[in-house]
């Protein structure tokens, strides 16, 4: 073979073999995501260790910083999959019902939702905000902007009593009580009603 086929040869096969690395090296990080999300949702992120998320995804430590060398990489990909996957609902899309007791029905149907699909990471991410540093940063940019927008558009035209109870209402901790009381009523409905009638 010429020097000059041989080199053609070469750069067909060089990006190919690229392409192989990058497909193994993206598969190993979502393995590393998708270890930590899980032990994020039963453990919390608090509590969650380097070793731990290295064993779960069948990964060397040293790996596992190729990918991810401080824990604030790590959690806003944890933070992006999750939440790419279940998007957290969309309050502008509430403005188009009229203000009170359909808005409100409405919007803490679609969050209720969203609890109840995300039990058991709400519950420990929640818990580890109070404890743990860069969870409650991971909260403030990727959850806290939407949760604040929810109580805006969901508060039009409530007077300072109602407000009050929708702050209550809109806590997880509320959603998870009234769920557990498991009577067959629809939280959303209680607390939507609830609300109506103050204002």
């Amino acid at each position: 073979m010429s020097t000059s086929n041989a080199q053609r040869s070469v750069a067909k096969t060089r990006p190919y073999r690229l392409g192989k690395r990058a497909d193994r090296q993206q598969e190993t990080r979502l393995r590393i995501v998708e270890a930590a999300i899980e032990l994020h949702s039963s453990i919390g992120p608090a509590r969650t260790t380097v070793a731990r998320i290295a064993e779960r995804a069948g990964v060397q430590r040293h790996t596992y910083y190729a990918h991810f060398p401080e824990e604030r990489d790590l959690m806003m990909a944890c933070s992006g999959l999750s939440l790419e996957r279940d998007p957290l609902p969309d309050p502008e899309a509430w403005l188009a019902l009229p203000k009170g007791r359909d808005r409100l029905r409405q919007g803490l149907g679609e969050l209720y939702g969203w609890f109840a699909r995300n039990e058991s990471m709400a519950a420990c991410v929640l818990r580890d905000v109070e404890v743990h540093q860069p969870t409650r940063e991971i909260v403030d940019l990727r959850m806290r902007p939407t949760f604040e927008r929810v109580s805006e558009v969901l508060a039009e035209g409530l007077n300072a009593s109602a407000k009050a109870l929708l702050h209550v209402a809109l806590d997880f901790s509320c959603w998870r009580a009234l769920r557990s009381a498991d009577q067959g009523a629809d939280p959303a409905e209680i607390m939507s009603g609830a609300i109506a009638a103050l204002y």
